[in-house]
């Protein structure tokens, strides 16, 4: 009697697995660990795009680029060879599995990796190895961290300032957060507010509000989406897209929820072990069979 038991528990625990949810958003028919995901990748990675296919995706026009860049921290690699191209007032997500070098990528763009070799170039100028303030005031990068970067004793006002003394104009800061102000009235009416008071959604806003005070050219955005719930994201979503849209700013991020970064992003590149796999527009890599039976859930 208790062998029958065993052998239905253990019948209903495979049952069980099959409803489990899967890497990415949605659920899938069979778990897929990790390394299974890391190694059926790695399978799709053998017909890598190459520059030629990269730069057709900004029709010849790329504004951003990263040519066989090898990067990482202290002596670890991580990028090897990797290559990246953007036009200007695009937006492009990059997903794949963890360990896959994405956020290594949003780290190089600022300089806060090693660089071995290659080169990171804005519109034809080297700036490879500028330091990360001086990819701010000079080139035109800011850097969306993932979460909680606001800082929560200050006022929301002070918060935005912060932004102008990191590029070292105040003058000009003050007129940036008013605009800010103007443009979103969540903000307005918490100006004078503690940025701890604020809420998930909020602060997420504050942080890309900050962001924009520095009156950028390039966002890099790491997990938008991170901590939010449903209604937040779609608003967080919805800022990154007007900002692309109506004040022509270039996006690059990095979104776990893969199926909403593919679906907001001009372009999508699916990393594998520091190199690109696969490089489409958005919305083909959501009908990807193989992209959706990794990272979509099936």
């Amino acid at each position: 009697m208790a062998k029958t038991s065993d052998v239905t528990k253990l019948n209903q625990k495979k049952n069980l697995t099959k409803e489990v949810t899967g890497y990415g958003a949605g659920s899938v028919d069979l778990v897929m660990s990790v390394d299974q995901v890391a190694k059926e990748a790695a399978s799709i990675s053998k017909n890598a795009p190459s520059v030629k296919a990269l730069e057709l995706l900004t029709d010849n026009q790329t504004f951003l680029s990263i040519k066989d860049l090898r990067a990482g921290y202290g002596k670890m690699e991580i990028l090897h060879n990797f290559n990246l191209r953007i036009r200007k007032g695009q937006s492009l997500c990059l997903i794949g599995p963890n360990g896959a070098g994405k956020s290594t990528i949003l780290h190089s763009i600022f300089g806060f990796t090693n660089i071995f070799s290659g080169k990171i170039e804005i519109n034809g100028e080297d700036v490879t190895n500028l330091t990360p303030s001086q990819k701010l005031a000079k080139a035109g990068i800011a850097y969306i961290l993932q979460d909680k970067s606001v800082f929560p004793q200050m006022t929301v006002e002070e918060n935005l300032l912060m932004g102008g003394f990191l590029k070292g104009k105040p003058k000009e800061a003050q007129e940036s957060a008013e605009m800010v102000f103007d443009k979103y009235s969540r903000l307005a009416e918490r100006r004078n507010k503690p940025a701890g008071v604020l809420s998930g959604g909020e602060r997420r806003l504050l942080e890309i509000s900050r962001a924009l005070v520095m009156q950028p050219d390039v966002l890099l955005v790491d997990e938008p989406s991170i901590g939010l719930e449903p209604r937040f994201i779609d608003m967080v979503f919805g800022i990154l897209k007007d900002l692309q849209q109506k004040d022509g700013k270039t996006i690059i991020m990095v979104e776990q929820n893969a199926k909403k970064g593919l679906a907001f992003a001009d372009l999508g590149y699916v990393l594998v072990s520091g190199e690109t796999a696969i490089a489409d527009e958005g919305n083909k890599l959501l009908d990807n069979p193989d992209v959706g039976r990794l990272f979509l859930g099936g």
